[in-house]
């Protein structure tokens, strides 16, 4: 008999572990070569993991929710079709899935109490940093382990009961001018219930998380994109022709973003501590909506160095494969600055929340046609031009306002002074 180690395989060159989200196969299922055997998380993005030989799943050594480490063995396949059934029934009574919460999770505790084991292995500390929890939330966590040590289990459960102690201050800590999230009991109406799936999930605990550690401040301008507008009209089909690729408005934004980037490098940077880390890369996230209303950032590697044409290809199959939730773990990976496009669904303007760990976001709005003044060699006249409002939010701990409002301007500049002499 052949007994084939199937190993979580390499999903990108920063990630080091995943989480199982469900197994397609289960012990005794028959699986072909390049079928998909599992679905796993890493950050925002799910990916489906094929099978790399044909055979009978024999094994399956970790069970959904699981964080598993990369090269770990996580199922057994039998390469030559048989299936001990001693063995199999053995394996599936040692994988049967606990029907019931342990009573220790269901008691109510002290929330001015602690864990009395404070240790937390690596991977509670990488869970736990995934979620943005503190160590001061791990310790109020009800822990199951022997010797009152917190299991990967009690995190889970803990973040699936909705974080009970993630806003809880210790009365031993009280200080009467710190500030305190009322207690207030809201009536918050009545309706369907909707739960929120997991992405949403960590979408929001990420923009409560970005609120909390940055004070947000947002400049606004306008830009005339007339000439731009003009000119994108003018090329797009030859460029589509010549290319084989649309000419959409964000390779060009995000060119102009690029360049005013490399005009500003102290904008490019995130904060760790009391020291400020500058990139040595220009990458150029895109918010962008996924079919199921929620928010992914694919990311434009190197923006500053690329022509219209790569810029171009990197957008639209970014964007083509945000659409059809194909997005890898490496299309998401290193964002420095994030451009948010407010104006595809039709807003005036936006006040986007920073991604962290960036200092700054812009969102551009929608480009509408307006009655300008605009000085002529005759003066002072009216005419019709393509506006659009661009607003920038930014961390005031490390980007005061004269650096927010120049780096802001010289984006609009940038987009108002395009070159329409320019060949595709």
């Amino acid at each position: 008999m052949s007994r084939f180690e199937f190993k979580m395989p390499r999903l990108g060159e920063s990630i080091t572990d995943a989480a199982i989200i469900t197994w397609f196969k289960n012990i005794g299922d028959t699986i072909e070569q390049d079928e998909m055997l599992l679905e796993v998380a890493t950050d925002k993005v799910d990916s489906e993991v094929p099978s790399t030989v044909s055979g009978i799943v024999e094994e399956i050594l970790f069970e959904a929710n699981e964080v598993i480490k990369i090269g770990d063995v996580i199922a057994i396949i039998n390469t030559n079709g048989i299936v001990e059934s001693s063995r199999k029934k053995i394996v599936k009574q040692a994988k049967k899935v606990e029907t019931s919460i342990p009573e220790k999770r269901n008691k109510k505790i002290d929330i001015d109490s602690k864990n009395s084991n404070l240790f937390f292995s690596p991977l509670i500390i990488a869970i736990a940093k995934e979620h943005y929890i503190s160590f001061e939330e791990l310790a109020r966590i009800p822990a199951t382990g022997k010797n009152g040590r917190l299991r990967k289990s009690d995190i889970f459960q803990y973040i699936k009961d909705g974080r009970p102690y993630k806003f809880t201050q210790p009365n031993l800590e009280k200080d009467p001018t710190a500030y305190r999230i009322p207690q207030l009991n809201l009536d918050k109406g009545k309706g369907k219930l909707v739960k929120m799936n997991r992405m949403r999930k960590m979408i929001a605990d990420h923009m409560v998380y970005s609120k909390h550690t940055s004070p947000h401040v947002t400049a606004y301008v306008e830009a005339d994109l007339t000439e731009l507008v003009n000119w994108r009209n003018e090329h797009k089909h030859k460029f589509q022709e010549k290319y084989n690729e649309k000419l959409t408005f964000t390779p060009l934004f995000v060119e102009a973003v690029a360049k005013a980037v490399k005009d500003f490098p102290m904008i490019n940077v995130s904060v760790d501590g009391d020291t400020i880390i500058v990139k040595e890369h220009i990458n150029i996230g895109m918010a962008t909506a996924l079919p199921n209303g929620n928010l992914i950032v694919p990311v434009v590697k190197d923006a500053d160095t690329k022509n219209l044409k790569e810029l171009a290809e990197n957008v639209n199959e970014l964007s083509l494969k945000a659409r059809e939730n194909k997005l890898n773990p490496e299309d998401i990976k290193g964002s420095t600055f994030t451009i948010s496009n407010v104006g595809t669904f039709g807003s005036l303007m936006g006040t986007p929340i920073i991604n962290q760990p960036e200092v700054a976001i812009l969102a551009l709005g929608i480009i509408k046609k307006r009655a300008e003044v605009i000085e002529t060699i005759k003066g002072d006249e009216i005419a019709i031009r393509s506006m659009m409002y661009l607003s920038l939010s930014f961390d005031h701990r490390v980007v005061d306002g004269y650096l927010g409002g120049s780096f802001l301007k010289q984006i609009a500049d940038n987009l108002e002074n395009f070159n329409t002499n320019r060949i595709i």
